[in-house]
């Protein structure tokens, strides 16, 4: 069971400052006011009030106006100067009916007056009165607080969406971490419940506690609530709110089950759709449909970015599989059995994270590098597959693959790196590559970290021109040179990222080769 019957919530009784210079005034207003259930705080002039103040939780002051040193209109002149403390009701006591006396409490900011000697009814009907004004005010203003607090919240998740990394289960830690945070009032719920159905009508319910932490901690429990008191039927959406006294049938029966795992459930708040459920329960007072109002607007934010990253990965998924599919169909006249080009993908991944890129551009090579040939769908197998000597016209045409691939690929933003890395890729540091002869940096660096792995898979592998070469060969070749491949083709930062992974590179190989008797016929 979670919680348990020693857990208490964290409601209190509201906290009057009773303050007059006569001990037996003090008195009086104490035998009064405990009865009644009031928490009651005694100070014998305004600098202990003050003090109190600062120091206690305080709902209302009964405030004696004649007193030594610092009177009741000084004194209350302070309390409703300060911003923490402008909002507690100050009555008046006085024995004095003067009207001169009524507009210095009021110009003080008094909120009432109770004159001298008291009728206890009176006293309290003024109490209770103005504890309910300020109620409502807080009421108001934890509203405000909190609409803020979650539109940063939801404010920073949107300006920090990465749909293709969403975690929402990181989203609820988060969203659930703001609604149980704490504050003075009890605004915030001791225990969050939350329930997923898969596809298949299992579900996982996970289980929050705020109560004495500075962390909300999280835990995966079993539940044997019926699914239909916790989840909305198909298509609907419940959003919704329980107090102990309430009498609708469908919260209560659900806080009657709620309570086989947590006890006591004094109130809650419900949000749920046919697959999802968010309870929270145990505030430190009655919850309102405001309550569930802000929840749910809370939730509806991280389930819509839920399905948003979704679409996307979908979009993203689709969009890898046309590239590749591109990709493959660049190879399909080359003798090469197709696994080159996710090799060299592979290849710019490792080299590319070694010289510390960006997230971003890792990703994009990964998987646009793959494109670094389409171009050869423009030139003739016959010259692919040449055994002979190539021509003059031959090489040209062999050439003319990277300015093929370039228009092949076009000009969208999100194809720029591949248009570059298809027209850059045999391009070599020292200038003596095509199609234009570029040198050093005027080499866009996604082409120079491409030339090494196209290189490296190239050695490795066999060619109507070449027998392949085991991974120590094609490694000397690269860092050493043997006339026709020199190191100076190469970047130097990206051949000493190779020199660092090299290992990587024939794991990686290794990994993406089948053995001949395992390929499919």
């Amino acid at each position: 069971m979670v919680g348990g019957s020693g857990v208490k919530m964290n409601q209190r009784l509201p906290r009057i400052l009773c303050v007059d210079d006569e001990p037996f005034n003090l008195s009086l207003l104490e035998a009064v006011l405990l009865p009644r259930g009031y928490d009651v705080v005694l100070a014998s002039n305004g600098l202990e009030a003050l003090e109190k103040l600062r120091t206690e939780h305080i709902d209302l002051c009964l405030l004696d106006v004649m007193m030594p040193g610092m009177d009741g209109f000084e004194t209350c002149r302070r309390i409703k100067s300060d911003e923490a403390h402008r909002n507690i009701p100050v009555i008046m006591i006085t024995a004095s009916a003067d009207q001169k006396n009524r507009i210095r409490g009021i110009e003080s900011g008094a909120e009432d007056f109770i004159s001298k000697p008291f009728d206890a009814a009176e006293v309290l009907a003024r109490i209770k009165m103005l504890l309910r004004t300020k109620d409502l005010n807080d009421r108001l203003k934890a509203a405000y607080h909190n609409i803020t607090k979650l539109s940063a919240f939801g404010e920073q998740i949107i300006t920090n969406f990465d749909p293709v990394n969403f975690d929402f289960l990181e989203k609820i830690d988060s969203l659930v971490a703001q609604i149980s945070s704490k504050s003075d009032r009890g605004d915030s719920p001791q225990f969050v419940i939350i329930g997923m159905l898969d596809q298949a009508g299992d579900c996982q319910w996970l289980h929050y506690d705020s109560t004495a932490r500075q962390k909300v901690d999280r835990s995966l429990i079993r539940m044997d609530i019926d699914h239909k008191l916790a989840f909305s039927a198909s298509g609907h959406l419940v959003v919704d709110f329980y107090n102990g006294a309430d009498a609708d049938l469908a919260t209560a029966l659900l806080a009657e089950e709620l309570k086989k795992h947590v006890n006591p459930v004094s109130n809650l708040v419900r949000y749920s759709n046919d697959s999802f459920c968010l309870l929270a329960l145990n505030y430190g007072r009655e919850v309102t449909m405001y309550d569930a109002t802000v929840l749910s607007s809370a939730v509806m934010q991280s389930l819509f970015l839920r399905s948003l990253a979704a679409q996307i990965k979908d979009t993203e998924s689709a969009f890898e599989y046309s590239i590749l599919a591109l990709a493959r169909a660049s190879e399909a006249n080359d003798e090469d059995t197709g696994e080159h080009i996710l090799r060299v993908g592979a290849y710019c991944t490792l080299l590319a994270r070694q010289l510390n890129m960006p997230d971003k551009f890792v990703q994009a090579i990964r998987i646009q590098a793959t494109l670094h040939d389409v171009g050869k769908i423009h030139v003739s197998p016959e010259i692919l597959n040449k055994s002979t000597g190539l021509t003059a016209n031959d090489w040209q045409e062999i050439k003319m693959h990277t300015v093929h691939g370039a228009k092949i690929i076009g000009g969208h933003p999100r194809m720029s790196m591949a248009t570059r890395i298809a027209l850059s890729h045999h391009e070599r540091y020292d200038g003596s590559g095509y199609p234009f002869g570029l040198s050093g940096e005027q080499i866009p660096i996604e082409g120079r970290i491409l030339n090494l792995a196209d290189q490296y898979d190239a050695l490795r592998n066999i060619r109507c021109y070449k027998p392949c070469f085991d991974h120590e060969t094609s490694c000397r070749i690269i860092i050493e040179g043997d006339g026709r491949t020199i190191p100076q083709h190469f970047d130097p930062a990206v051949l000493k990222a190779f020199k660092s992974i090299a290992s990587q590179f024939t794991e990686t190989y290794e990994l993406m080769v089948l053995p001949k008797d395992k390929q499919a016929i």
